[in-house]
């Protein structure tokens, strides 16, 4: 499959057939992954391989708090987890809102979950002393993750990102032995997709691209 059809057709998977995802397959693929950029090049990525049945149950369930809240909030409109604008949904009404199985059952369907961890003590979080929440340090384990699922594409094999465990962080690290000086950052389950799609929907570039200013010209085809 050429570059371009690969990154215009990685879409998240949450069905799967079952079939194995090899040993083999994985470690192709997080051998050509690992050349990913990272700050400094000081490589902190780390990635726990998570086959066993009983663990990717665990991981289900720590990810079902973070899940009610997401359905609450998408349930009165809000932009779920959003950390600027606050929720106006009640612990009482998260806790009455029933989790998505499309948001917890995919950990328990796939053929394996693969856990994505940062040493911290590497990253240059260059957006720390700011008054807003950081993101810059995910600039040194993001492109690594991307490069597992366009390669996990490539292979034939779906995943889909997901970070609501993370929301249960203390529980993931015990569960996981996570040392505490790692983040985790993606918790990705894999396997081989019930129905591969070939065509996604994004906004198109002069929606998103602009000339010089936030505010400029679209950038884009005339």
């Amino acid at each position: 499959m050429e570059l371009n059809d690969v990154v215009r057709t990685t879409f998240a998977s949450r069905d799967y057939t079952g079939e194995p995802l090899p040993d083999e397959t994985l470690n192709d693929i997080l051998e050509t992954a690992r050349f990913a950029p990272s700050g400094g090049n000081r490589q902190g990525n780390r990635v726990i391989v998570v086959r066993d049945a009983e663990t990717r149950i665990r991981l289900s369930e720590l990810a079902e708090p973070a899940a009610k809240r997401y359905m609450a909030q998408i349930n009165v409109g809000e932009s779920p987890w959003n950390a600027v604008v606050p929720t106006v949904v009640t612990p009482e009404q998260i806790e009455a809102t029933p989790a998505a199985s499309l948001l917890t059952e995919p950990f328990r369907a796939a053929s394996v979950v693969l856990v994505f961890v940062v040493d911290l003590k590497v990253v240059a979080s260059m957006d720390q002393d700011l008054e807003r929440i950081g993101i810059v340090s995910g600039a040194s384990i993001y492109p690594f993750v991307w490069n597992v699922c366009l390669l996990a594409r490539q292979a034939c094999f779906g995943r889909t990102n997901t970070t609501l465990a993370i929301a249960q962080e203390p529980k993931l690290r015990e569960l996981l032995n996570i040392p505490p000086d790692f983040g985790v950052c993606a918790v990705v389950p894999m396997g081989k997709p019930v129905k591969q799609l070939t065509k996604l929907r994004r906004h198109p570039v002069e929606e998103i691209a602009v000339r010089e200013r936030f505010d400029g010209d679209a950038f884009g085809k005339k």
